[in-house]
């Protein structure tokens, strides 16, 4: 059956206020991954703001089938940032438009993603090659929201001979972003190499609007470390929250001076045991099975047994064979 395009309407709740703070951990737009199932499942450990997958402008102005999938949501899941891509700043626009009038609040510009068919495009962090024409956007956005209701995800810049930071930010700051996030790598970089998280605390200095810290974030202890070296507003978790989605609680215990408790294979259990439910609950078709599969061995990852798991999910074809599969490698290997 061919998907047809929908643009569901903003659950209650979505106006709800951003929070910016040491102890409000969000969750970054993971491509692939932070769909609903995954922010609720985030949200229960405490995640304060979670933002979508990226969604793209043109396929919303054009009515593609599937981008409106990304955009469920329910009262539970706010306050939700709705991050779009795009290099037009009419499609950027039009989007935004479409957005509000279906109820949505808040909204994220990705100049960060240097995923080669997205900066292809003239988006993501091909825009920091182009700083007339991410303006040009970013005014557009603005317009569309509202002065304080977009936020923008950048890097260092294309690479290290073009650094775009901290002009760009400042520009972006006077049009009216209510938000920065910096991911301090650039674009050439992808993920290699370490975060320059000193480029996040000079950053700060400049800025009079949050700025959130992201990269290298890979557990909660890197998050309160970063917090306390930049001097960043907050953090926003991506692989840290992909590979454990209970670094949310870890984190708020850190800031309230406790100590965060190991995982065992207790806690695992129950997590994925929630995922599982979320995910059945919430998302339709066999995408969603085909996706904890792929999750599962990352939150188990450091239990033994987890390649005789892996190669037993990669058989499993419907939800019962996936619990029973948990059931006895919990029940064995991964319980002790």
């Amino acid at each position: 059956m061919r998907r047809r395009f929908f643009l569901p309407t903003a659950p209650p709740g979505a106006g709800a206020p951003l929070r910016f703070a040491r102890d409000a951990p969000w969750l970054a737009p993971l491509a692939g991954y932070s769909d609903l199932p995954f922010r609720l499942l985030c949200r229960h450990y405490g995640a304060a703001v979670c933002v979508t997958e990226m969604v793209s402008a043109k396929g919303l102005v054009y009515r593609s089938p599937g981008t409106g999938e990304l955009l469920q949501s329910l009262p539970g899941d706010q306050p939700l940032v709705v991050q779009l891509f795009g290099g037009e700043p009419e499609a950027l626009g039009a989007a935004v438009t479409s957005l509000r009038a279906a109820g949505y609040a808040w909204f994220d510009c990705n100049m960060g993603c240097s995923v080669p068919k997205v900066m292809r495009q003239g988006a993501g962090a091909a825009l920091l090659g182009d700083e007339a024409r991410a303006l040009a956007c970013a005014r557009a956005r603005i317009a569309a929201a509202a002065p304080g209701r977009v936020g923008f995800k950048l890097r260092l810049g294309p690479d290290r001979e073009h650094i775009v930071l901290p002009d760009l930010a400042l520009r972006l700051e006077d049009l009216g972003a209510g938000w920065l996030t910096l991911h301090p790598r650039t674009a050439r970089q992808g993920f290699g190499g370490s975060a320059d998280w000193e480029a996040i605390a000079r950053l700060a200095e400049r800025l009079s609007i949050p700025l959130l810290a992201s990269g290298d974030l890979l557990n909660a202890e890197d998050g309160v470390r970063c917090l306390e070296q930049t001097g960043a507003s907050a953090v926003m978790y991506a692989r840290g929250a992909l590979h454990d989605p209970a670094v949310f609680a870890a984190h708020g215990a850190l800031c309230r001076g406790e100590r965060t408790p190991a995982a065992d294979a207790a806690s695992l259990r129950a997590m994925i045991g929630r995922h599982v439910r979320l995910a059945r609950e919430h998302a339709a078709g066999d995408g969603a099975l085909w996706k904890m599969r792929s999750l599962v061995p990352r939150y188990v990852r450091f239990l033994p047994g987890v390649r005789v798991l892996r190669q037993r999910l990669c058989r499993c074809t419907d939800w019962q064979e996936l619990e029973a599969a948990l059931d006895e490698f919990f029940g064995g290997a991964g319980a002790h």
